[in-house]
């Protein structure tokens, strides 16, 4: 018999890590919708720019404090909101990462 041959219906030993992987398959679509449905903000200049991220990186809403627009620098409103929405997705993807590290560890590769 060939060396480290356990005997066994051929086979066997692939289907309990294909179940295993479609469990972690799972697990990996539930998290994803759980995020999809989670929210982050970030804020800049104060709290004058607010931006909200789903955890699959979608904005959701900008808010702009009425009091920046009569000031009406527009390159400041656009630094803000640039700087908001970065901020934002930084913290949606660092949500997922936190979520999906986990999952991605079980892999038995």
């Amino acid at each position: 018999m060939a060396k480290g041959f356990k005997g066994g219906p051929k086979g066997v030993g692939n289907m309990g890590m294909m179940q295993q992987l479609q469990k972690l398959q799972e697990q990996i679509q539930m998290t994803q919708a759980q995020l999809a449905e989670e929210t982050v903000s970030a804020s800049a200049g104060g709290g004058a720019v607010t931006a909200t991220v789903t955890g699959d990186q979608r904005v959701t809403s900008i808010v702009i404090d009425p009091e920046l627009i009569k000031d009406g620098d527009v390159d400041m409103i656009q630094d803000l909101v640039l700087t908001a929405v970065n901020a934002a997705l930084e913290k949606s993807r660092e949500m997922a990462a936190e979520r999906l590290g986990p999952l991605a560890g079980g892999l038995p590769f």
